[in-house]
């Protein structure tokens, strides 16, 4: 199994998307050691990104995309490489006990999958460097360890430093009648690795976008969401073209 999967062509001056948590894949021979039925949750994929990426590299919006190839579970490809949670042991509020991992055993994780996902990457951009890179994940309408916590937004933009698409961005998802979540549920001067690295650092221009999973949970709401990110990308190409 590849540390990612790459849809469409990358072409210089186009758009390419990113989505690090696109798979809840687990290797046969990685044991997590937690129920298998989680394997379908938020805590392992980012659930409707790998199917909205095919929507939007189908329709053109993005030229390409590279989609982790494993679960989020195995390795967190949007964390610096050295950080706890690139390997995490929990996550809303379940044990991952088969990450309890030893130096060597984290080491062999990272260079099987984390390493080269990011190298396919950077390799991506810099052979035909993008217009602008869309980061594509979805967020759960509700936490388990925090149930009280209101998550109204159905959809969220995320940036951190460079934030030339982030109006842009908001203004095109609210036209579709979206309430929109301006570093919400999350913030991407918090969680921003993977742009931070291969966007930021390249000054190339970006956007996160957090689709609200129960909105994209069925081939209908997928279709629709991905119709609404089709139109988005093709006014931030617009504004970066002027």
């Amino acid at each position: 199994m590849s540390a990612w999967v790459a849809l469409g062509s990358p072409r210089a001056g186009g758009v390419l998307l990113i989505g690090d948590h696109a798979s809840n894949h687990v290797p046969a021979d990685i044991d997590l050691g937690i129920d298998a039925g989680l394997l379908s949750e938020h805590i392992a994929v980012d659930i409707g990104v790998a199917e909205v990426a095919t929507l939007l590299v189908e329709a053109g919006a993005v030229d390409a995309a590279i989609l982790g190839g494993v679960s989020r579970l195995v390795v967190d490809c949007n964390r610096d490489e050295h950080a706890p949670g690139a390997v995490p042991i929990a996550s809303d509020g379940h044990a991952i006990s088969g990450n309890a991992l030893d130096h060597e055993g984290r080491e062999a994780r990272m260079a099987r999958f984390f390493r080269p996902y990011h190298d396919h990457i950077a390799a991506t951009v810099a052979a035909q460097r993008p217009a602008f890179i869309l980061s594509l994940h979805s967020f759960t309408p509700s936490l388990a360890s925090d149930p009280e916590q209101a998550r109204p937004w159905q959809v969220g933009v995320l940036y951190n430093e460079d934030e030339r698409l982030a109006a842009p961005a908001i203004a095109a998802l609210e036209d579709e009648g979206l309430i929109v979540g301006d570093q919400l549920p999350y913030s991407g001067k918090l969680l921003n690795a993977t742009m931070n690295r291969h966007a930021e650092a390249n000054a190339i221009p970006y956007v996160g976008i957090e689709m609200r999973q129960d909105l994209v949970r069925d081939g209908a709401g997928r279709a629709l969401f991905a119709e609404r990110l089709v139109r988005m990308c093709n006014k931030l190409s617009l504004y970066l073209a002027k």
